[in-house]
């Protein structure tokens, strides 16, 4: 496909399936039209890469629907200042489209395979601002804590307590959470000790895995 017409599906996906549906946030809108979702996308998928659906990247794992990536992103309320961890790097989308709105990303994947081909496309798109680590996404990454928001593109059964450890204060986490086959967008917000909690729409996600996934002992 030539640029110029992924280019334009690219801003009437933003027009039609995002704005259209509600996100309001200027920044957000606007990064998600410069972010070329086809490029975390094999070229064999790229004629649907701006439809309305997750599409997959391989390895029983996909990229999030577009309406989905701002619903998650748009009450994280992010600022320029702002560091965010990102858990379940997957292609690499999210983070580049949190990369536009924060200081910097933290973004974390079990999967080798899909973490090294984000990184690569990421560092092909000049997204410098994005660091991605192996590792359980449930743990975090500690060592850069704290953050001023989390975001969780995976579905759990519960918030893991060590990611409410590593947000600081006045952060956001957002996260799927609920049963393997239906999970509803959880928005928690931390003042001080205290924790809000705010439920959201209903979602369906690959699982988190790790200590905190379903089946595991640490969530029975």
């Amino acid at each position: 496909m030539h640029a110029e017409e992924l280019a334009t599906r690219r801003a009437a996906m933003v027009s039609e399936q995002i704005a259209g549906r509600g996100i309001r946030d200027p920044r957000l809108l606007q990064a998600m039209r410069d972010v070329p979702r086809h490029e975390f996308l094999p070229e064999s998928s790229w004629a649907h890469a701006y439809d309305d659906r997750p599409l997959s990247i391989g390895e029983d794992q996909t990229i999030s629907q577009p309406y989905m990536v701002a619903a998650m992103t748009e009450p994280l309320a992010c600022g320029p200042e702002d560091r965010v961890l990102d858990v379940g790097t997957g292609s690499g989308y999210q983070a580049a489209v949190l990369a536009r709105l924060v200081r910097n990303v933290v973004s974390i994947e079990c999967r080798p395979g899909l973490a090294a081909r984000a990184r690569a496309i990421l560092v092909r798109l000049g997204v410098a601002n994005v660091i991605v680590l192996d590792g359980d996404g449930g743990d975090g990454a500690p060592v850069f804590s704290p953050y001023d928001a989390i975001l969780v593109a995976a579905g759990a059964p519960a918030v893991p307590p060590s990611l409410v450890a590593q947000l600081g204060d006045h952060g956001r986490i957002v996260i799927p959470v609920g049963t393997a086959s239906l999970q509803r967008l959880t928005l928690l917000r931390r003042t001080g000790k205290c924790m809000s909690e705010e439920t959201r729409e209903g979602c369906v996600f690959v699982p988190l895995v790790g200590r905190y996934g379903w089946g595991h002992s640490a969530v029975k």
